[in-house]
């Protein structure tokens, strides 16, 4: 791939990685800190108090869709991505210094509130503005790899919090990672979001975006009313991800607690299971978009949707009661596979969908809206589920989300080939020769 190609995925994509470092530490540190800000009492208990705000988190996802889209069609994708990686700093900042239930009584709980509205802001924006910017930068015939690299970018900022937590807790005693070592994380997330910020305003627009030639009149991009007369986009992007964002969380954000809440495995083994099976799963997601660019988007989706339907009740069953390292590894990679046919082209799907001129907000609200409904709320489910004593039906809850994607992708159109200067005129036609991206 020629090195300009690299530079492009570079500067689309490394921004995205501290973002979601920041997101996900909140996850996966929070069985840490989840005793700092809520009375002592049931474990499951204080977790699902902690599940619960980072479930706000996702709601504040389609205000920031919303707005961040809005600058992003109607400013340009360089202001959307310069603003989010602000929010994520700023976020971070709180978290590393919010005070306990000790000090502050619910105050803590309450900056910890603030700080997940900020992160939902700003990954409600993220998203599309990567989305779009990864998709309209690359070749036409490479869409679905360049894209790719969200989600790598995504996993590789998992793969650090994972890492860092590892590094932790095989250097910190467990009373000093609960009293004051989770916050190092969000320091460290502040501080990359920060060399992000000045990276991206280094960074210039796609000639897909400065030479649009679509419909949307100025006054319109980025408007609600100029997404009203996409509905059927709209729609079908909340559809399509109802399922691939259930998925997702469940195996990557909710999977090490699970494994150690649930499976009984340490919480070390469970942190070594969840790093190395994401260390895999970035590594596919090039690969299977490599293939949807030969074969298309939607063979991808639909081997999903049926995978997901058909294996999450067995291979959550069989983690339930893998015991050591290796069974938990391997049942953990087999659902990640599955997932990657969702994961490694959803981007490009949804950014292929819009004109130029609604792209971002049309890729960032209904994405942001299904995210919230379920995705955000996929560990809160599960706990509940749990909590309740029938941890099963979380399982059955996850497969049916997949069957009704599943429908989606049988009748949704191919969009592999489609110009995206063209979509949206009633012309849709497919890509002409590579479109390049100014890129400093």
């Amino acid at each position: 791939m020629q090195k300009q190609q690299w530079k492009k995925i570079w500067v689309g994509s490394a921004g995205n990685m501290v973002e979601w470092f920041d997101w996900f530490v909140y996850a996966s540190f929070s069985t840490y800190f989840a005793a700092s800000f809520f009375p002592s009492g049931n474990p499951t208990a204080q977790l699902m108090n902690t599940a619960g705000i980072f479930a706000v988190g996702f709601f504040m996802r389609p205000v920031g869709g919303w707005l961040l889209g809005r600058v992003g069609d109607r400013k340009g994708r360089k202001a959307a991505l310069t603003l989010t990686v602000t929010l994520m700093s700023a976020s971070a900042v709180l978290i590393a210094v919010a005070p306990t239930y000790a000090v502050a009584g619910y105050g803590g709980a309450a900056v910890l509130l603030v700080a997940r509205l900020l992160q939902g802001l700003s990954v409600g924006g993220e998203y599309a503005a990567s989305a779009t910017y990864l998709t309209e930068a690359s070749d036409p015939s490479r869409r679905g790899f360049a894209s790719s690299f969200q989600y790598v970018s995504m996993t590789a900022g998992q793969i650090l919090g994972l890492g860092l937590q590892i590094v932790l807790q095989r250097t910190m005693s467990e009373d000093a990672l609960h009293s004051w070592g989770w916050r190092i994380p969000f320091v460290i997330g502040a501080l990359g979001a920060a060399v992000i910020f000045y990276l991206r305003r280094n960074m210039l627009e796609t000639d897909v975006y400065e030479e649009s030639a679509d419909d949307t009149a100025a006054e319109d991009k980025g408007t609600i009313k100029a997404l009203l007369r996409h509905k059927r986009e709209a729609f079908l992007v909340i559809a399509l991800t109802m399922g691939g964002t259930v998925a997702y969380y469940t195996y990557t954000t909710y999977l090490t607690k699970y494994l150690s809440n649930s499976a009984g495995l340490p919480k070390q083994t469970a942190t070594l299971v969840s790093f190395c099976a994401l260390i895999v799963f970035a590594c596919l997601q090039p690969l299977a978009g490599m293939l949807s660019d030969r074969i298309g988007r939607r063979p991808l989706l639909i081997t999903f949707a049926v995978g997901s339907t058909f294996l999450t009740v067995p291979i959550m069953t069989l983690l339930q009661h893998a015991g050591s390292f290796w069974p938990a590894l391997g049942l953990s990679l087999l659902a990640l596979v599955v997932v990657t046919g969702y994961t490694s082209i959803n981007a490009c799907v949804k950014a292929e969908l819009f004109p130029t001129g609604i792209r971002a907000l049309g890729v960032a609200l209904p994405y942001a809206i299904a995210n919230a409904l379920f995705g955000g709320t996929a560990e809160y489910v599960a706990l509940w589920f749990k909590d309740g004593g029938i941890e099963s039906g979380f399982y059955w809850y996850v497969a049916g989300c997949a069957a009704v994607s599943l429908v989606v992708y049988l009748t949704m159109r191919e969009t592999k080939d489609l110009d995206l200067n063209r979509v949206g005129k009633g012309t849709d036609t497919p890509a002409p020769a590579p479109v390049d991206a100014k890129v400093s």
